[in-house]
């Protein structure tokens, strides 16, 4: 009789484990979705942050271009659709996110030189012309957006080092007299605007395929 008692009580013990390790499960469950949801929540906040600073540079970029134009008069529109060798190219390459993003911030790295020498250009040509601020803003904030681009490939790509610009370092116009200084700035500008263009495109796409699959261990995001 005490053998059986004893089966019983050690029967409703491994019951009661089995219900309560049944519950923890479940309590385990529960969290995890909670968490993913809540980071990929997250996700989604800094991927849309991201394609709102693009949208801000491409603004910002546009209203230099007009600004340009102005100041150049009735020949701006023909120079600034010149093709001159030697400008990045403004499409994006790559067939995952992860080469899509590596080509982002090559693209915004290759332009950076471009922009500094039409800087420069713009200050020989007009030491205080109201464009030089511009200029500067339109530099400011694609640094911002090519600093974001760098920490998102890192934290959701951290076992894929970026890639270097194919050919090496930026390479420069030569010396260019007054004319081909003009031609040059628009055309960079402009050139540079359908990038931003292509990246805010991007940048909406990426949002539903990164979000979704990315480790929960990868959603901090700088900031």
């Amino acid at each position: 009789m005490n053998g059986h008692v004893k089966n019983m009580h050690l029967q409703q013990l491994v019951e009661k484990a089995a219900t309560l390790l049944c519950f923890l499960l479940l309590l385990a469950v529960d969290s995890t979705k909670t968490v993913a949801a809540s980071r990929n929540q997250e996700c989604g906040y800094d991927l849309q942050q991201t394609l709102r600073l693009s949208r801000q540079v491409h603004k910002e970029t546009g209203n230099l271009i007009k600004k340009y134009k102005a100041s150049e008069g009735e020949m701006a529109e023909l120079f600034c659709k010149a093709s001159i060798s030697g400008i990045p190219d403004p499409n994006i390459y790559g067939l995952e996110p992860s080469e899509r993003i590596a080509s982002i911030y090559t693209q915004l790295q290759v332009f950076s030189p471009h922009l500094k020498r039409v800087h420069e250009q713009q200050m020989d040509l007009q030491p205080k012309s109201p464009l030089l601020n511009l200029i500067n803003i339109v530099r400011d904030q694609s640094r911002r957006l090519t600093l974001r681009i760098n920490n998102i490939y890192r934290i959701f790509f951290p076992n894929l080092p970026l890639p270097e610009p194919a050919g090496g370092p930026t390479t420069l116009p030569p010396p260019q007299n007054v004319f081909q200084q003009k031609v040059y700035g628009c055309v960079v500008l402009t050139t540079y605007k359908k990038l931003l263009t292509n990246i805010s495109k991007d940048m909406r796409t990426l949002k539903s395929k990164v979000c979704r699959r990315a480790p929960a261990s990868e959603f901090n995001f700088f900031r």
